[in-house]
């Protein structure tokens, strides 16, 4: 199983890293807008700094970054990932969660370990969630025997950020959700009062009650006295 023991990892050397930050950053700056920055860092409850740049903006100006920038190695979007994440405003955060999304697939289980490190760095909603359901699930699909033991332990971590990745990486599976697992983190943490495991919770239930609601349904009944009235409400929205 990988190292699960979050030692920050080594950024690799990448000239396309290189490439692709100076660009962003000469894309970026110039649009920043302060008024608006000041109201979405509020929004966001002063995680993080913000530019400003409004979200349409913002993905125009990121299709100029990449525009004709060959495929990337692990390397290159470990590089990227990782010194976005040490710049301090959100957008460039949001930049490398994008970046990820479209390149999941060059990734492999070793990968884990940045994901990590972007997760516990910075967490807010806006960031981990997206990470969970469009790196950390796909990366758990293609490699399950050595990462779901990781997600098994995350489940149980004291960072609630890592427990509500385990609780969202299966968002997109469909039918191929592992409904053992599912059930199980849910279970796992269904007595915490922390707001954001108990809607994920219920959104994770929810989402697969899209795939088979009399599974969710049985799963809420037999349970309703550990889950809180949050994750019931969400769960059984699509049922």
């Amino acid at each position: 199983m990988l190292s699960n023991d979050g030692r920050p990892p080594r950024v690799p050397r990448s000239a396309l890293a290189d490439t692709l930050l100076e660009r962003l950053t000469q894309a970026y700056a110039p649009a920043a807008d302060p008024a608006r920055a000041a109201a979405m860092t509020a929004y966001m409850r002063h995680v993080a700094p913000f530019l400003g740049i409004p979200a349409p903006l913002r993905r125009e100006l990121s299709k100029t970054v990449t525009k004709n920038t060959p495929r990337p190695t692990q390397a290159d979007v470990a590089a990227l990932a990782l010194r976005c994440w040490r710049l301090p405003e959100r957008e460039y955060h949001y930049f490398a969660v994008d970046y990820l999304r479209r390149h999941v697939g060059t990734c492999s289980a070793r990968f884990l370990p940045v994901v990590r490190q972007l997760i516990t760095t910075v967490p807010w909603w806006d960031t981990v969630d997206l990470l969970a359901a469009h790196t950390v699930g796909p990366l758990v699909a293609a490699d399950p025997d050595r990462l779901a033991p990781v997600l098994d332990e995350w489940i149980g971590s004291e960072d609630l950020w890592l427990a509500r990745t385990a609780l969202l990486h299966q968002l997109r599976y469909k039918d191929a959700t592992d409904t053992g697992r599912l059930f199980a983190y849910c279970r796992r943490r269904a007595g915490h009062p922390d707001f954001f495991l108990r809607k994920a919770i219920g959104w994770a239930l929810r989402e697969y009650a899209k795939t088979d609601p009399e599974a969710v349904r049985a799963f809420v009944d037999a349970e309703r006295a550990a889950l809180s009235p949050l994750s019931v409400r969400e769960a059984l929205k699509n049922c």
